[in-house]
């Protein structure tokens, strides 16, 4: 694929579709591999957190790495292969190497009884076990006897890793995206997140800079972001707004989920611009995503989460079925669109005050009208002049304009820079 595909749905498409078969954790070499590959369309800076490193009150754990694992019949059969889904053995399940009858077995066995074809998606990071996850029914198909059973696996001192990427703008004040990189072959939840995010970031690799700098953080869940938080205590004061991206691929509509804040310049933009396409707006709880970390209240950033269907709020969540079938490509594109339109709004959203305060100026004797002449919308930009002389006050944005008169907000901006060019305003 070309690198300049990427922000097309066939682009995305195909992405996701090289993401989806790798197995990854919150440590280890297929985060690696994943970063390597999102590194062929962005530039990205690698940081590798040694094991042990204690970061906010949490520890970076060993890292997990596995090469093989299945569960052997009498015959020798694999019954269970994690060489045909990496979801058949629980997230950092420690090696085993044993004999031992079903009866035994089904303790280290996870299933979806009420969905006997799919494979569930567990994991034990934090406690040494071993598990695999099969469906009901090649459970319901296993007679009873003794069974061999394998995980080639290492937990070992490593790091943990995570990446940056990083798009300078006019001002140092940042934006924040982040997704996680955690997740084995899920492809909303999370693959198609970081495709959306690597093309996002790519959208803003032009010659006009953006307003704002925007850093991209592609990370493990939890630990990667207090990780990241920990390590990066000296920024976190210029941290304007964020966006946590996440189930990002599949049919249902756009969700925004506010900040702990719930009034942040965040949260009003993503109200604005979503109040043209089908989407929900949920009040923020401490459950969910990174936003709770970047929200914990020491923190308290204005970052909200931008997904389609919440985390467990669809049945294919944390199972096989969250396939390559279960993502959309109309829907990323729609996912992908909805960050540039929020980018734009964002980053244009200013607070100017008026320099002719008493009295509307006169904007005739400086030539404003005559701009208009002709103008199919000579009526809503005159409109907008005027509802942005009156509300620049210093305490209003053009987005309180905008929402307040209820003229588009591309017709506030330009008026804005009409009355400042005409030293009417300033910022």
């Amino acid at each position: 694929m070309s690198h300049g595909d990427l922000e097309t749905g066939a682009g995305l498409r195909e992405l996701v579709e090289r993401l989806y078969p790798l197995c990854r954790s919150i440590t280890g070499d297929g985060v690696r591999r994943t970063l390597e590959i999102v590194g062929e369309h962005i530039p990205l800076e690698i940081h590798e957190v040694p094991t042990g490193t204690r970061v906010l009150d949490w520890t970076v754990p060993q890292e997990w790495n596995i090469r093989d694992a299945y569960i052997k019949d009498a015959s020798g059969r694999r019954v269970v292969d994690f060489g045909e889904s990496n979801l058949h053995v629980v997230g950092y399940s420690v090696p085993v190497s044993r004999k031992m009858p079903l009866a035994e077995l089904r303790e280290h066995l996870h299933t979806l009884p009420d969905r006997p074809s799919w494979v569930p998606y567990r994991t034990s990071y934090y406690s040494p076990t071993w598990g695999f996850c099969l469906a009901q029914e090649t459970l319901d198909a296993m007679p009873d006897g003794e069974y061999e059973v394998c995980i080639d696996s290492t937990l070992a001192d490593g790091s943990l890793t995570y990446a940056e990427h990083v798009v300078p703008g006019e001002v140092a004040d940042e934006v924040i995206i982040s997704c996680h990189t955690c997740h084995p072959s899920l492809a909303n939840d999370n693959v198609a997140g970081i495709a959306i995010a690597a093309a996002f970031a790519r959208t803003l690799q032009t010659p006009q800079k953006p307003h704002y700098t925007y850093r991209f953080l592609f990370m493990p869940g939890t630990i990667g972001a207090i990780t990241w938080l920990a390590r990066n205590d000296d920024r976190v004061g210029r941290i304007k707004a964020g966006l946590v991206l996440a189930c990002a691929g599949d049919p249902g509509s756009l969700t925004y989920k506010r900040s702990r804040r719930g009034d942040a310049e965040i949260d009003r933009v993503l109200a604005y611009v979503l109040a043209d396409r089908a989407h929900k707006i949920v009040d923020f709880s401490p459950y969910g995503y990174d936003e709770r970390q970047f929200c914990s209240p020491g923190f308290n950033l204005g970052v909200g989460s931008l997904t389609r269907t919440p985390y467990a709020g669809y049945p294919e969540y944390h199972t096989s079925a969250d396939n390559l079938d279960f993502v959309s490509t109309a829907a990323m594109e729609e996912t992908l669109r909805t960050l540039r339109d929020a980018q734009a709004v964002l980053d244009r959203n200013r607070s100017y005050v008026n320099l002719s305060p008493y009295g509307e100026p006169q904007l005739g004797k400086r030539g404003l009208y005559d701009s208009l002449g002709g103008r199919s919308d000579a009526k809503q930009a005159q409109m907008a002049m005027l509802w942005v002389l009156n509300l620049s006050d210093g305490e209003h944005s053009l987005l309180d304009v905008a929402e307040r008169s209820g003229l588009p907000f591309d017709s506030v901006v330009a008026a804005a820079q009409a009355l400042h060019d005409a030293g009417l305003l300033k910022d």
